[in-house]
């Protein structure tokens, strides 16, 4: 039935960072990266700010469902847990959500951010823990002091900036949709962003969040 079907899991992790405590913050991209930070960040705030209207590009997915099989157009196939199912709830909460304010792009907080894709598209891991346990926080704390809360985001696999903010707003497999409750954060008001090769999945990309941030 599904003849040479190139079975590929859509990874996308969960990061829901509560930090509360205040005081703890044009990176280089890779040369044959895809996609640049403003690309990223164009479509969080496309999707922050005017939710119904973004709707309509998960709506164009539809027809490229079957069963838990997603193919779009030039891709391979990818099998998700939850299917057309978590589609729908994604535009449902779209329709339904309200806007809240754009991000600003911060350059330290994107090195911080490009620092974990380096890592991790070198040698193929996934997750939010790096090199010697190092966490969001204590990255973004190489660069400056984040202030009131902090969030980070990894999609794995994308090759577009909007393919990637879609597939986190639909959060295939994540129960308490962490990915999409980041975006849609009123508390986060700057963002950090990178995106890079990464050898076991084609591609990552790290977007952190916070209150507030302090450069060094």
């Amino acid at each position: 039935m599904y003849k040479s079907l190139f079975l590929l899991f859509l990874f996308l992790l969960v990061a829901c960072l509560p930090y509360h405590a205040a005081n703890q913050v044009a990176p280089t991209m890779s040369d044959n990266s895809a996609v640049s930070p403003g690309d990223v960040l164009q479509e969080i705030n496309a999707a922050r700010t005017n939710p119904r209207q973004y709707a309509v590009y998960l709506e164009q997915l539809r027809p490229l469902y079957k069963g838990k099989y997603l193919t779009k157009p030039g891709q391979v196939t990818l099998v998700t847990k939850e299917g057309a199912q978590a589609l729908e709830e994604a535009i449902r909460f779209l329709k339904s959500t309200t806007a809240v304010p754009s991000l600003t792009l911060s350059t330290a907080m994107s090195r911080a951010a490009l620092d974990h894709v380096q890592e991790q598209g070198w040698n193929g891991k996934t997750g939010h823990q790096g090199k010697g346990g190092s966490t969001p926080d204590k990255r973004l704390a190489r660069y400056g002091a984040w202030q009131h809360t902090i969030g980070e985001n990894i999609s794995y696999g994308s090759e577009t900036a909007r393919d990637i903010i879609i597939d986190l707003l639909i959060d295939d497999g994540v129960p308490d949709r962490g990915h999409r409750a980041n975006i849609f954060n009123a508390d986060y008001k700057v963002t950090g962003i990178a995106y890079g090769p990464h050898s076991r999945y084609g591609s990552i990309c790290v977007i952190l969040f916070a209150g507030g941030f302090v450069d060094k």
